[in-house]
């Protein structure tokens, strides 16, 4: 199945910041269960008992919905194709192969369709971020003793 992913509106954006601010104000940073209210367009109220960690997951979306950001939310044990993990990382399908091939990445195969572990792809972004992040603190020390910084 298809989701055609769109940007949020201006209204949506605006609404998006308005409840993420809201919802981060009655966020108990402590504690497994928070009750929030909800009404339905009849105008019944229903008692809600969410696990804040979900709670926070939403503060979460409403933030980068308010950022004019698309959200999409996949679980951990999710299985990728090869164009969702390379758009993941920000890297085309060609160069995205060529990791699956040199052994840097695990892959299974379902009929001639290579599928990656989402986790699998994330920990590989977060070991480049983090190499990324050195090589950049590195340069950065090259500059300042150089005298090429700000």
């Amino acid at each position: 199945m298809t989701r055609v992913q769109t940007l949020p509106d201006e209204q949506e954006i605006a609404l998006a910041k308005l409840s993420s601010q809201t919802l981060t104000a009655l966020l108990e940073s402590k504690g497994g269960v928070q009750e929030i209210n909800v009404v339905s367009k009849n105008g019944e109220v229903h008692h809600v008992k969410l696990p804040t960690s979900a709670l926070a997951l939403m503060v979460e979306v409403l933030t980068q919905l308010g950022q004019g950001n698309s959200v999409k939310i996949t679980p951990i044990h999710a299985e990728l194709t090869t164009q969702e993990a390379a758009d993941l990382l920000n890297m085309s399908r060609p160069t995205f192969i060529k990791l699956l091939d040199s052994g840097e990445l695990p892959y299974s195969r379902t009929g001639n369709r290579r599928k990656v572990a989402f986790s699998d792809v994330m920990t590989y972004k977060q070991n480049l971020d983090a190499k990324r992040l050195a090589a950049l603190n590195e340069l950065s020390a090259l500059d300042q003793e150089l005298g090429l910084g700000y």
